[in-house]
């Protein structure tokens, strides 16, 4: 929604200029027309004052997008729970606070971002002239690639939200983001992302969200990742066999070989560790490995062969165990993620 407004004159140093969805001086069309783009929120300038202006650009990447948002003047925002995606918020120039069910935190250019949770209620109010950049990220993608490192069943994800941009992950992470707005830039609106980038970026985009930031599927994913500090090293050495070779049948004397110890102890340590068998560990690696391939496969390839490929020999049993864990069928991953 434009209003023949002159973007440069209300801020000549936005991001994805060429991805304009909304810029408008009306307070009533900036929410409706951003409650649509993100979800609907009640939207108030702190003061009535002809300061007020609202621009939105956003290019969209499948189950991403990336976002430049500014308003003009001081307003608040309240969306209530987002339900459906994750917003990680990085201010450009002037300032937010943000208020989560148990945390208020205030974030800055170069200081601290925010990471809202869609089942976490969030109050905002962005002060001076306030510009961030946005990634949102569909909660079921998410929460999905949660679920395939964690061991555990697809379930809500809540992200500690405030992100310190002076840390190691923080810069990484405002870097990765950063590349993908240039990246975006660089194409334009016309050219779409290759399927590879596209996978590329999704993957690095999750990988930095879930390693690098505190969230409450991180101690599930330390320990079943191997991470934790009393991993003995022969269950990380066997664990990493498993994942070496999902696609190759189960041999427990070729596993307990590689891992340097007994089968008996390799069974006991994984039901000790890992809170399952090994049998079960392979299936849930398979079943990781599957959620990565259809997220990133084409409409017109086929489940059956890439779970062949995959080792899974029983496709009703694959299909019943996958829907137990991520909430869908495999068709509708595939579906949905393209």
């Amino acid at each position: 929604m434009a209003t023949g407004i002159s973007i440069d004159r209300h801020d000549p140093a936005a991001r994805l200029a060429a991805f304009n969805r909304v810029s408008t001086e009306s307070v009533d069309d900036a929410a409706e027309a951003i409650g649509r783009i993100f979800c609907p929120h009640a939207l108030m300038p702190a003061r009535r004052t002809t300061e007020f202006f609202a621009l939105h650009n956003s290019a969209v990447f499948g189950a991403l997008s990336v976002n430049y948002v500014a308003y003009g003047g001081s307003v608040s925002i309240d969306p209530g729970c987002l339900e459906r995606f994750f917003l990680l918020q990085i201010p450009v120039h002037g300032s937010a606070r943000i208020q989560t069910a148990c945390r208020d935190i205030a974030t800055a250019p170069g200081a601290c971002a925010s990471l809202l949770s869609p089942t976490v209620p969030t109050r905002m109010s962005w002060e001076g002239n306030c510009a961030q950049i946005i990634l949102l990220v569909d909660r079921r993608l998410l929460e999905q690639r949660a679920a395939a490192l964690s061991g555990r069943p697809a379930g809500a994800v809540e992200f500690e939200p405030a992100i310190d941009l002076s840390s190691a992950a923080g810069r990484a992470l405002q870097s990765q983001i950063l590349e993908f707005v240039d990246l975006a830039e660089r194409l334009g609106p016309r050219r779409p992302l290759s399927p590879t980038a596209a996978a590329n970026m999704r993957e690095t985009l999750l990988g930095a969200l879930l390693h690098g930031q505190h969230h409450s599927a991180s101690d599930a994913m330390n320990r079943f990742g191997g991470r934790a500090e009393t991993l003995p090293q022969s269950l990380r050495r066997a664990r990493e066999f498993l994942h070496a070779h999902a696609d190759e049948p189960l041999d427990l004397a070729q596993l307990a070989a590689a891992a340097g110890t007994g089968i008996r102890a390799l069974q006991l340590g994984f039901r000790r560790h890992f809170g399952m068998s090994i049998s079960e560990m392979l299936r849930d690696v398979r079943l990781a490995h599957l959620n990565v391939r259809l997220s990133a496969a084409s409409p017109d390839e086929r489940i059956t062969d890439i779970a062949f490929e995959l080792g899974f020999t029983h496709l009703s049993r694959m299909a019943s165990a996958y829907r137990a864990k991520f909430g869908e069928t495999p068709s509708a991953t595939l579906r949905g993620m393209n």
